[in-house]
């Protein structure tokens, strides 16, 4: 098995490299069209476990290789052995998702952002791969579609609880009913794209780096904070806010910042020191 490394390491249908403090990670399936298969939703999780353990990383740029992003799951793979999908079905003991919505929400549970760069199609699995990143930065003429309804089924990689975030009940109702095919600037209008750049690999590179300049403990908190209480009622929320400041006042990060803060400094941060 690759380890992570300066330089490109390789992974099943991935190639994974780091760049100072930004991790990328890359479909690297061109001549599939960065299909999905199970080999990808297998190594999805390792890849954001060796992230995780890695205090050094601060964001984590996902993109693809080739003319498409993904034009969504590996029919001829994951649907040619029936008992694969009764397996990944399955839920997991403890963790509550199975083999196909871990692979993509094990992205969430990093305390660290996700930046999507998309360009071309994003079907399907691929469009709920996109929508597991905490942002997502995408070509005006990138191609979107919740496609499964076209196979009779729903979005079951976690695409549900994405959309439930980021859009109305109705857009998203219509978006899987339909299975219709809609641009990245309508996408942005729907909220489902962060923002659009005719060059989104370099867009997310320059968001990754602005977070980057930030504590990597107050930036983890803030993740872990939404992901937490989002639609969740305020006095949950205020709870977690209260644990989460405490914890940070008392870390070394937050203690660096307030004192560059007051010598109008800019601060240079260590490790992240929580959440690993």
């Amino acid at each position: 098995m690759a380890e992570l490394s300066p330089g490109a390491a390789a992974e099943h249908g991935l190639a994974v490299w780091f760049d100072g403090p930004i991790a990328h990670l890359q479909l690297a399936r061109p001549e599939k069209l960065n299909a999905i298969d199970t080999g990808i939703l297998q190594a999805l999780p390792r890849v954001a476990k060796r992230v995780r353990q890695n205090p050094q990383i601060r964001a984590v740029v996902l993109s693809a290789q080739g003319r498409e992003f993904s034009a969504g799951i590996d029919i001829g793979d994951v649907f040619g052995k029936p008992e694969k999908i009764i397996r990944g079905l399955i839920p997991m003991p403890f963790r509550g998702t199975n083999t196909f919505q871990e692979a993509f929400w094990a992205l969430r549970r990093l305390p660290v952002p996700v930046i999507a760069a998309v360009h071309g199609r994003a079907y399907g699995a691929g469009a709920q791969l996109a929508l597991a990143a905490d942002f997502r930065i995408a070509t005006a003429d990138s191609e979107f579609s919740i496609m499964e309804a076209k196979w009779g089924l729903i979005p079951d990689m976690a695409g549900s609880a994405a959309l439930a975030q980021l859009v109305g009940i109705d857009v998203a109702k219509r978006l899987t009913m339909t299975a219709e095919k809609f641009s990245g600037a309508e996408a942005k209008d729907y909220g489902l794209v962060s923002s659009l750049s005719p060059d989104p690999v370099s867009a997310a590179l320059a968001l990754a780096e602005e977070i980057s300049t930030r504590s990597p403990d107050s930036v983890a908190a803030a993740k872990f904070l939404f992901e937490k209480t989002w639609q969740k009622p305020p006095l949950r929320a205020f709870a977690v806010e209260r644990a989460l400041q405490v914890r940070l006042i008392l870390g070394r990060n937050s203690k660096i910042a307030r004192k560059a803060g007051f010598r109008k400094e800019q601060p240079s941060f260590p490790a992240r020191q929580f959440w690993t």
